[in-house]
Order: structure tokens, then C-alpha cells, then sequence
């Protein structure tokens, strides 16, 4: 019979093993006895070493893979030992008058038998896997990185737990820093907390920290801030785990762990919503979301969907942004129906269609042109897209019993300065005017808020390809400033101002503290890795048509009233326009008629505060030439 080297080698040491387990076997049975008759035992042991060879051979033993034993294989092994049990027990009968031979040396010659080819297989599995594990170790602390954990709640514990979990990401968690006293000489999963957040810069130096990840979701932006230069003054890596808004299963994970971002140094306290008052609403309604292929459009979606509505209508004209909005919320949300409708709100023939086959009783109206200098340049189009579609919504909401309806409407509608600005503005009356129309059980409000953090068109994206490209960043004006909110924050308040229940508000969101538009370019710089003014310029344009250096969220007529919630209040004295629907017919012959002058000064008669418009410059000389 032939073998290959391996099958040999193991062949031999299969054999050699089986053979000196008899000397075991008596020595168990016969203790230090077994001296005085070794000759006996050696002369029995050769003997049987032929019939041993021979079951090995017979029954594949040598072919079998020690590393990978299989059932079949420990069936074959014990019919080998069990075959050798019955001829050596048989033949101990025959020759026991003639040598020393107990009738109990086979039986436990065969279960020692059993013992040893088992460990041989198992102990050979388990240097393999030491093998890896010592492998993998090397390669390991090659690429292994010492991590500080920042917060031990429930989320850096988490963190801590997926680390220690997950070996091969090569993360391994020292400790943690909290501000928490009762925290302070604790043990976390094993691992102590170091301190509070302010001894980062020496326990980076003390412990060789590669990387700190900041595990606050609930922490505001001036905390991350604070924590985000001590990180890079101390010239470790930073990361964090996505603020309270961006968590909405609750679950934390380590695939989480990302870069810090702009929106995380501007973070606020997390909003209380009234979540009842926000599911009476909406749960087990029909809702339809225009818009929702956009930025806040899709996070109304998600937000809503939270509330368990019974069916979401996903209204957009851009295919290609409402199909993947579409994808992502049938795998997120499979127990509600999406109804996808293609359709632009300036094709009221269309809108009625969708409102007739699907009821909608809930309208959120995101879908809005809000790019300022785009729109100076088109007006006719903002005037269309922006009031007119609004029109359009809120009749027909008028007309199918729509419960509530939201609009969303801008900082830039106040003291407008552009056209965008200014169609909001008139949009907002546009819903004044549906309320005012509305029966006792509809609700018609507007939200307004400023500029959204990440949203398309916002200046985060553009700063951020500007950087990629080397730079340089342009910023309008040193001194411009901005209110911003990051997205899901903004739909949260969103969906809150709808369930306040006051038809014909308009609705003012707390927008914090004012951003320099230029702090926040060179905070995204620092974020990317690079020196502001030093890798990356900053430069200055200039002020383009219809922009303004601050915005704000109330004319000086206005004044707030508080609601019942902290972070949204009502804007007074939003009284209806005088012969407004005429005016607003006016607006769009304008309109119709693409004269820029006429719109702009079309616009100034419903909107006394809009400044776009110089009466001096219309050499009409403020005489609106349209058709009627």
C-alpha cells in the first residue's frame, strides 16, 4: 500500500503513540509491579504492534486531517479500537497461563487508545488556531491603535463593549474621561475612567493615545468644540460617533464611529418633542411630503415615519433623488406603504390626480427653489415654483378636507432682500389666506427657520469641495453671518410646530446663536486636516445680488408670543393682504411676461418690506405694463 510523506509521517506517529499506550495501560493496573515483568509486557506490546499497523492501515486512520476531524473520522478511529479490543482480548485468553496478562490491561488499553487519537486531532485543531490567533496578534500590533474613549455613558460603554468584541478592528479601548463625579476611580468594562475631559492632553501623553473618540451624542457643539482643539493641540486623531438627531434607532455601533464634522461643533441640546401630541397627528394617517427627494424633504419622511402613519406619498420632480429617497425608505420602514408620484406642484391637473387616489390628510410642503442668485436671475421661476405651487397645495387641501397642512418657509422671507426671499414671504400669505378659509378641524401653519446644515446648495458642501480641490474657500463677506440647524433637528421642530394645533400660525424656530459664515469655513478647514489661511486661503467675494450680511427671523413688526414649546414661538401680526388674491394675479402676468422689473416691482406692492426693488432704476417708471 502506498502513502505519500504525510500520510507516513502520520502513519508512524499514530503507531509509535498506539504502541507505548499498553505500557500505560499495565502501569495503571500493576503500578511499580509492572518492573519486575517489563520483559513480559515489551515482548506482548511488539507482538501486537503488527495488528495495530494493520488497523490503522485498514481504517484510513493515516489519511484522516488532524485539523479538520470529522464525525465519519471518530466513527473509523473507534471501530479500530474496538476491532483491537476483541483480538486482544481474545487472544489474552489464549496466552495468559504463559505471561502475566490482567483481562482488564485491553479494556483500558482501548480507552486510553480512545483518549490519545482524540487529543491528537483536538490538540492539532488548537495549534492551528494559536498559530492564527499569534499570526493575527503580529500582524495586530503592527496596525493596533490605543484609543481614549471620551464619556462613559451609555454610549462610550457601548463603544468600549464593540472594541473589545471586535479584535480584527485593531481598536483597543485604555480607558475613559467623564466630567461626571461619580464616575471619577471607576471601573468600566474592566477599564478605568482616567478622569475628567480636561486631563485629555496628559492622558494622551501618559497612556500613548493614538486615537481619542468622542462618545457624547447629547453634548452641545460648544463641548465637541472645547474637547475637538484640545485633540488637536495635543496631536492625536479624533472621531465621534454621530450627534442624538443622526441616532434614530437608539442603536450605537462601532461601523458609527466617524470623523468630526462642522455640524458636530454647532450641535445644541437635544430637542424635547411632545411625542404624543406629534403621533396623534400622524399615526394611522395618510401623508404626503413634496419635496421628498431633497435634503429636508427625505427627513420629514424619516421623521414621520417614526409615528407609524398608515401610508407616505413621496411627491418630487426629480426622479433620480425621489427613486433612491424611495429605496432607502421601503428597507428602513417596511410595515408602511410609500406611494411614489413624479409630479411638479406647479401641475395642479397632476396634484389633484395624486390628491384624488391617495387622500392624503396630512401635507408637509418642502419642495421649494431656494438658491438666492439662481433665482434673482429667474424670478419667473421662483414666482411659479415657489407661491405658485403653494397655491396650488393649499387649494386642493382646501378642497379634500386635508387636516393639517406645514409649510416650510425661510429667514430669508423676512426684510427680503431677493427674490427667493421675497416669493417665501408671499407663500407664507398664501397660507394665511388658506387659513383663513379653513374649516374648524383643518389646520394651515408656516415654519420658518435659516439655513440648514448639509442641506444641497447649503455652503457646507461647497466649502467642502473647495477644500478638496486645494482651495481656495470663498466667503461672501468677513462680517456675514448666519443662523443654522442641522436637519434632523430642523424636521423634529418641524413635525412639533404641526401638532401646536394653531391654524394660521407662523411658526419662528429658535435658531441659537449666529454663525460667522467665515469661522465656520476655517473650522472646516482644521476638520479636514489642514491650517486656515496657510494650506487652505480664504477668500472674499463680495455680495451678490439679492444677499444679505445677517438674516432675520422677524420684521420689526412682527414681535414673538410663546407656545408651549421652548424652541418655537409665533411670529404677531401676520394680518391678511389687502385684495391679495388680485395682487397675487398680477404677480403672476408678471411673471408670464418675464420682465424682471415688473416682478420685482409686482413683488414690492404685496411685500412693502422687500428692498429688491428700486423704483428709481424702473424706467417704466414704476408703472406695471401686464396683461390681466
Amino acid at each position: 500500500m502506498e502513502m505519500n510523506g504525510r500520510a507516513f509521517t502520520k502513519f508512524t506517529i499514530e503507531l509509535a503513540a498506539w504502541y507505548s499506550i499498553i505500557y500505560i495501560a499495565y502501569f495503571l493496573r500493576l503500578e511499580w509491579d509492572v518492573i519486575t515483568h517489563a520483559k513480559d509486557i515489551f515482548l506482548l506490546a511488539t507482538g501486537l504492534l503488527p495488528l495495530k499497523a494493520a488497523l490503522i492501515l485498514i481504517f484510513g486512520m493515516h489519511k484522516m486531517s488532524w485539523r479538520y476531524a470529522v464525525i465519519s473520522d471518530f466513527k473509523a478511529i473507534a471501530m479500530a479500537i474496538a476491532t483491537y479490543l476483541v483480538v486482544f482480548t481474545a487472544a489474552g485468553l489464549i496466552i495468559r497461563d504463559s505471561m502475566l496478562l490482567p483481562m482488564t490491561v485491553p479494556s483500558i488499553e482501548a480507552f486510553l487508545s480512545i483518549i490519545l487519537f482524540v487529543s491528537i486531532r483536538l490538540s492539532s485543531r488548537f495549534v492551528l488556531r494559536e498559530r492564527k490567533v499569534i499570526d493575527y496578534y503580529k500582524k495586530r500590533n503592527q496596525n493596533e491603535r490605543r484609543v481614549l474613549i471620551l464619556g462613559a455613558g451609555e454610549s462610550g460603554t457601548l463603544i468600549a463593549k464593540e472594541m473589545q468584541r471586535h479584535h480584527e478592528m485593531g481598536l483597543i479601548p485604555v480607558g475613559f474621561l467623564d466630567d461626571a463625579a461619580g464616575k471619577q476611580n471607576q471601573r468600566i468594562l474592566g477599564l478605568p475612567v482616567l478622569g475628567k475631559l480636561s486631563k485629555m492632553p496628559h492622558v494622551v501623553r501618559e497612556k500613548a493615545i493614538d486615537e481619542v473618540i468622542i462618545a457624547m451624542p447629547s453634548e452641545a457643539g460648544d463641548v465637541i468644540r472645547r474637547v475637538v482643539e484640545e485633540a488637536r493641540k495635543a496631536k492625536v486623531q479624533f472621531r465621534t460617533i454621530p450627534g442624538i438627531y443622526d441616532l434614530i434607532s437608539g442603536k450605537i455601533s462601532i461601523q458609527q464611529i466617524r470623523n468630526v464634522q462642522v455640524e458636530d461643533l454647532l450641535r445644541r441640546n437635544p430637542v424635547k418633542l411632545d411625542t404624543s401630541r406629534i403621533g396623534a397627528y400622524i399615526r394611522g394617517r395618510r401623508v404626503l411630503v413634496t419635496g421628498a427627494g431633497g435634503s429636508i424633504g427625505s427627513e420629514i419622511v424619516r421623521q414621520v415615519c417614526r409615528f407609524k402613519p398608515t401610508s407616505v406619498i413621496l411627491l418630487g420632480r426629480g426622479e433620480n433623488s425621489i427613486f433612491e429617497a424611495m429605496r432607502e425608505f421601503r428597507s428602513t420602514f417596511p410595515d408602511i406603504t410609500f406611494e411614489i408620484k413624479i409630479c411638479d406642484v406647479r401641475d395642479i391637473h397632476t396634484l389633484e390626480q395624486v390628491f384624488k387616489d391617495h387622500q392624503p390628510e396630512v401635507v408637509f410642503h418642502a419642495a421649494a427653489h431656494k438658491h438666492v442668485y439662481l433665482m434673482e436671475e429667474n424670478p419667473s421661476q421662483a414666482i411659479f415654483n415657489n407661491i405658485g405651487g403653494t397655491r396650488n397645495l393649499a387649494t386642493l387641501s382646501l378642497d379634500y378636507g386635508i387636516k393639517y397642512f406645514v409649510n416650510i418657509s425661510t429667514d430669508k422671507a423676512v426684510n427680503p432682500t431677493s427674490v427667493m426671499g421675497a416669493s417665501k414671504r408671499i407663500a407664507e400669505n398664501v397660507i394665511l389666506q388658506a387659513a383663513s378659509k379653513a374649516k374648524d378641524d383643518q389646520v394651515f401653519v408656516s415654519v420658518r427657520f435659516g439655513n440648514v446644515l448639509g442641506s444641497r446648495g447649503s455652503v457646507v458642501p461647497i466649502f467642502k469641495d473647495q477644500i478638496s480641490k486645494g482651495g481656495p474657500i470663498t466667503v461672501t463677506d468677513p462680517d456675514m453671518i448666519r443662523y443654522f440647524m442641522t436637519i434632523p433637528e430642523a424636521s423634529q421642530l418641524v413635525l412639533q410646530a404641526g401638532a401646536l394645533n394653531m391654524n394660521g400660525a407662523v411658526f419662528v424656530l429658535d435658531m441659537g446663536e449666529p454663525v460667522k459664515i467665515v469661522d465656520m469655513a476655517r473650522d472646516l478647514i482644521r476638520l479636514s486636516g489642514f491650517e486656515p489661511d496657510k494650506d487652505i486661503k480664504v477668500v472674499f467675494t463680495g455680495k451678490k445680488e439679492g444677499e444679505k450680511l445677517f438674516e432675520e427671523l422677524l420684521t420689526s413688526e412682527e414681535g414673538t408670543e410663546m407656545t408651549q414649546h421652548d424652541k418655537i414661538m409665533i411670529a404677531r401680526k401676520n394680518g391678511l393682504i389687502d385684495d391679495f388674491e388680485r395682487k397675487l394675479d398680477l404677480l403672476f402676468d408678471a411673471a408670464n411676461s418675464g420682465d424682471k422689473m415688473s416682478i420685482k416691482q409686482m413683488i414690492h406692492e404685496i411685500v412693502p418690506t422687500y428692498s429688491g426693488y428700486d423704483s428709481k432704476a424702473d424706467k417704466s417708471g414704476g408703472n406695471l405694463k401686464v396683461s390681466r
